[in-house]
Parts: structure tokens; sequence; C-alpha cells
């Protein structure tokens, strides 16, 4: 397809998917995006061929960016714990090439229909870059995609970069504890439907 025929369809060919329209083929969010230093990444669908990236990327892992026991040390420990997160829920990856770089997992809540708790992490070489932003859009308009209501986490009360990021996409804290805040966000159809629109129609 030519430069031309893309602007005439409103579908991007290349990265730059500024003038994209979507498509009634396209995820509930273009899974393309551009970090803030202009590298193309993109955030898809959890498929079984991503776990060993997955394992590789926890593995690289500092301590700055565990909280609260996880991810688990050593490759082994993640394995084990990577086949219960992909076996009970869904997933998000974000990916650099073939390299994975962000990871979102949602498991149901065993109290609340509809109502998903997530784990969000990103490599720290990635931190900084609107990785985490993206992710948690992207996950919100897959869940409102999948009929969620509510959308919960915790999070160390030290971790204020992550805790900003939250509560500028829209959480809320739900209950202080004193290492960790319980934060959630109920997934308004205006909410969602804004970070569903296509490139091209964004503000």
């Amino acid at each position: 397809m030519s430069s031309s025929d893309s602007q005439a369809t409103g579908v991007c060919t290349a990265w730059d998917n500024s003038e994209c329209r979507g498509t009634p083929y396209c995820p509930p969010r273009c899974p393309r995006f551009e970090s803030k230093t202009g590298a193309a990444l993109l955030v898809r669908s959890y498929e079984a061929g991503d776990f060993d990236p997955l394992v590789r990327m926890y593995d690289e892992f500092d301590q700055y960016s565990r909280s609260m026991g996880l991810p688990p040390n050593g490759v082994s420990k993640i394995e084990s714990w990577l086949d219960q997160l992909t076996s009970t829920g869904w997933n998000l990856v974000a990916f650099d090439g073939d390299r994975a770089i962000g990871h979102v997992a949602v498991v149901p809540s065993e109290s609340v229909d509809h109502r998903w708790k997530f784990l969000i992490y990103v490599h720290q070489e990635y931190q900084n870059e609107g990785v985490g932003s993206e992710m948690l859009k992207q996950l919100v308009a897959y869940a409102d995609e999948k009929d969620g209501n509510e959308l919960a986490l915790e999070v160390s009360t030290g971790n204020k970069r992550a805790i900003t990021v939250y509560k500028n996409i829209g959480f809320e804290v739900v209950e202080r504890g004193l290492s960790e805040l319980s934060m959630s966000l109920e997934l308004q159809s205006p909410l969602a439907e804004r970070l569903q629109r296509p490139p091209a129609e964004r503000d």
C-alpha cells in the first residue's frame, strides 16, 4: 500500500500511526506507540511464545525494580510465578523488537464479579519512557472490552513514581496500610472510550 493509499483509507502502514483511524479488526487500543525517546514499541496480548522472553526480562530486574517480594529471584521461581499468572487470567506484554520490556498480569477477584486485580512491571532500562503509562491505558481499554467493572492493585507506599502514574490515569487510593496502598479504578465508559480511540482521533 502506498502512502497515498494509506492516507485515503486511514490505516497505518508503519510505526507512524498518527493518521490511523483503525479498522474493525484492530485490538481495543492501537498496539503501537513510541517511547519518550522515539523508540518504536508494541503492546499486545500474551502469546505462548512470550513466556521465555518474559523470564529473561524478569531475570534481569535489579533490586530497585522489585517490590513486596515480586518478581521473585531466580529463573525457576520466575518460571513458576509466570506459569501461574499466565494460566489464571489474561496478560499484556510490551516489546522492543523481540525483547520483552513490560508485562501486565490480570486476575479476577475472588470476592467481586468483574473486578480484576493486576500486576504491572517495566524493565528498569525502559522506566521513565512512558511505557508504564501506555500499558495502563492498554489495560483499561482491554478490561472494558472484556466487560470489567473495576481494576485494583496494591503498591508500595515508597513507590512514589508508580503511584503518580496510577493517579494520572484515574486510580484512587481506597485503603492505606503501613507499607502499601490499595488503589482502584472504576471502568467508566467515557474513560475507556477515550483510551480506545484510534490514534487519529485522540486529543
